[in-house]
């Protein structure tokens, strides 16, 4: 993936040089590489979502995951998908694990929207609770991959944990939960399953 966000990092005029440095430096301060491209570069985020998710063989890379579908089978609350991606991108990634029939819906970024919010700011956490019909943010459970989506969940209210192989630490007034693979959440949720 980070491949070819380079390469279209290069494609619209970044140097060899500065491609890397630049992109990653978009996704630490916007959550997406593309949100940075589209303000700084006023690219298209459409074409950049074709030419970098829509590029990706995710059906050679992706493999249903039968443990992930039976700990999502057995949430005894409703469960709704909220990512970064794009809804193309999103819906391929859940039909390859083998659990897109098990969201009520997804939260995703709209890449037709201009300014089109993501993962951590908060306009992307209303707009999931929004979407999902929910309006006590005490009953939103979230789990992440980045300490500052989790960070951003916590400050709202959610109950959120971080998915990580690493042990991390955020601001030290936050308490959270971490496990490192997502099929260990029924360890620090048990209240959620059957």
């Amino acid at each position: 993936m980070k491949q070819r966000i380079y390469a279209y990092g290069r494609k619209i005029g970044l140097d060899e040089a500065s491609v890397v440095k630049t992109c990653g430096s978009y996704y630490r301060n916007y959550g997406l590489s593309v949100r940075g491209l589209v303000m700084h570069h006023q690219i298209d985020p459409v074409e950049f979502d074709e030419q970098v998710d829509g590029s990706l063989p995710l059906e050679d890379i992706i493999k249903p995951d039968v443990e992930l579908r039976a700990m999502l089978e057995s949430i005894k609350t409703r469960r709704w998908a909220f990512t970064n991606a794009g809804n193309n991108h999103a819906r391929r990634v859940l039909k390859c694990l083998g659990i897109a029939d098990l969201f009520e819906g997804i939260t995703y970024c709209d890449y037709s929207e201009p300014d089109f919010p993501c993962k951590p700011e908060r306009e992307a956490y209303d707009r999931a609770m929004c979407e999902a019909g929910v309006d006590d943010a005490q009953l939103c459970y979230f789990a992440d991959d980045s300490a500052k989506n989790v960070e951003a969940a916590l400050n709202l209210g959610w109950t959120a944990v971080l998915v990580s192989p690493a042990i991390r630490t955020m601001g030290a007034d936050k308490t959270h939960l971490q496990i490192q693979s997502i099929h260990q959440l029924p360890t620090v949720l048990p209240q959620l399953f059957n």
